[in-house]
This record gives C-alpha cells, structure tokens and sequence, in this order.
C-alpha cells in the first residue's frame, strides 16, 4: 500500500467511524431532549453554555449557534468562572454543561453554585451515571462507541456527537420560536446573508430624476436619449397618471432596428414591451433578482400599489449591492 492509500483509507475509516456516533444520536431525540428543548426555551436570561478542553471548543461554537439563531447565548469558561465568571451567571439563566466524561473538575466545582441560584442545568455528557448527569435537571447521552483516534484517545467521535446534538437543540428552538430569515439576517447584518436577508428594492433603486422614464406618444429618438442619459440600458413608459404602460429595452431597440424603425419618426408604444414585469419596492432585492433569473431580464420597473412608476433597478445595481 503506497503513502498515499494509506491516507485515503485512514481519512475514510474516520469518517465512516464518526458517522456512526452521528446516527447512534437519532434514537437519543427523545423525550429527554424534548424536556432539555423546553427548559432552554422557557429560559428568561441567557443560555450559559460552558466546556473545557475540546468540549470548550465545541462548547463556544454551540453557543454562537443558539445566538445567532434566536437563543440568546454566550460561552463561559468553567476554570475561569471558578476565579470571578460565575458573577455572570444569574438565576435567570440556564447552563448547558459539555463533558464526554462528566467528571470535568472544573464542571463539577461549580455544580453546587449552580444549585444555590437555582438555575436550570442541561447536561451533555457520555456518561449517563456521571456527577455532571446525575446532577442536571436533564441530561443528554451523546455517547460514542469509539474515537476515530486509533488509539481511542483524541476526541473526535465524542466532540462530533456534541456538536450534532448541540445543532439539533439550537434547531428546534428555533423553529419553536417561528424564527425567520429576516431575524437571522439581524445576527449576520455586516455579512452577505444580511444584505441578502435584508436590503430590499427601495434601498437600491433610481429614483426621482434618476429614473430613466418617458411619456406614451414619445418619439423613438427621444426615449434613446432618456434611455443612454440615466444609463440603465431601459426606460418606463408612463401614461399621464404616471401609470406604468410597458419597458422599451436595449433588446428592444435591436428588435425595433431590425424591423427598419425610423428613430425620428417611430412612436415608443409602437416598439415598447407592454404589459412589462414590475415589482413592489418593498420586496427584498434578492427575490428581485430570482425575478430577474426567472425571467431571463436585466432590468425591472418599481411601482406602487397603483401602478405608479417610483423607481427601476438592474443586474448591475444587485451586482454592486452584494447579492449577486
């Protein structure tokens, strides 16, 4: 067996190990998990969610994950809230306490402070019989046949189990409490989720005198100027109500052309797309876009609940807001 097959089947054995402790989880969802869902749902502060070593590690990415999806969190270091952290710790919160071994001194010591505030306890332990289990209003068994460590020692299964049940907690908390798109986008506001989840037409959009717009009964040559002097590559065509009446389009300038159209004496509604696709501008740019893939355009025309023309936008502004 050369170097290389003996990466690949060691890389395979530890994937295929690890996702065993990963399916040994499913038949663990039950009612235990259902009281410990409850109990971090029911919290009235903050989930305080704390581990050491690799369990830390893990603990610190499980409490990101409630934050950001509707649980308020935060990570507390177990040796550190022994030397001042615990003044964190209110009776209104909850802990959720990470250790494979349930035994962790640092856990443990803390244990009877955790009892005199009187805050509930969620244990994730593969130890059922441990201190940190026994002493938790509920525990969860996450539990692992093996390490994918050869030698059985690394965490490895063990601090995938706990990230996958730390998943599963932050998922159904979400979901009970009806958290949506828009809520996640307020946690990620600086990245492209936000501004994905968040910006919406009117935030991008021309308006006022950068809207490219022309009345009906406009010459061709003059719709072409309004058409090259907002550059936009479109105009809207309005009625006297400022009602939207159609688009007229570089594609259908090519069109108009190749049908011999006399720029000066052409009429724009005789070569403009009636009936053309507008959208709200309070829709979110991101839907705006999967309009503009849908329908295999560059351009759409924002108009009001009367069909009024209040703004436009194209590819080239989704392009710079971030969201294509």
């Amino acid at each position: 067996m050369t170097e290389n097959d003996s990466f690949i089947r060691s890389g395979k054995q530890a994937i295929a190990m690890e996702l065993e402790a990963i399916q040994s989880l499913s038949p663990r969802i039950d009612s235990h998990f259902s009281t410990a869902c409850r109990t971090l749902l029911e919290c009235q502060g903050r989930v305080i969610v704390a581990g050491m070593g690799k369990s830390g590690h893990i603990a610190r990415k499980i409490a990101a994950t409630l934050s950001s999806t509707g649980t308020p969190a935060y990570f507390v270091h177990p040796g550190e809230a022994s030397h001042g952290d615990m003044g964190t710790v209110t009776h209104d919160d909850s802990i959720l306490a990470l250790s494979n071994s349930g035994e962790t001194p640092e856990i443990v010591t803390l244990l009877p402070l955790f009892k005199r505030l009187g805050t509930p306890l969620v244990s994730m332990t593969g130890n059922p019989g441990s201190t940190l289990a026994r002493a938790a209003d509920v525990n969860l068994d996450i539990s692992v046949g093996r390490e994918a460590c050869p030698l059985d020692l690394a965490p490895t299964s063990s601090t995938t189990a706990q990230l996958v049940m730390g998943d599963a907690l932050a998922i159904s908390l979400l979901e009970a409490r009806g958290f949506t798109a828009e809520d996640f986008a307020f946690s990620h506001p600086g990245g492209t989720l936000g501004r994905k989840l968040l910006l919406k037409v009117r935030d991008i959009m021309h308006q006022g005198s950068r809207m490219p717009t022309v009345p009906e009964g406009t010459l061709l040559g003059d719709a072409l100027l309004e058409v090259t002097q907002k550059g936009l590559g479109m105009t809207a065509i309005c009625d006297r109500q400022r009602k939207v009446i159609g688009i007229f389009t570089d594609g259908d300038l090519r069109r108009a052309l190749d049908h011999g159209a006399n720029p000066k004496t052409t009429n724009i509604d005789d070569v403009m797309t009636a009936k053309c696709t507008t959208v709200s501008p309070d829709i979110l740019a991101a839907e705006a876009l999967k309009i503009m893939d849908d329908r295999k355009i560059n351009a759409l025309i924002c108009v009001d609940n009367e069909n009024h023309a209040v703004g436009a936008i194209n590819m080239h502004d989704l392009l710079k807001a971030g969201i294509v």
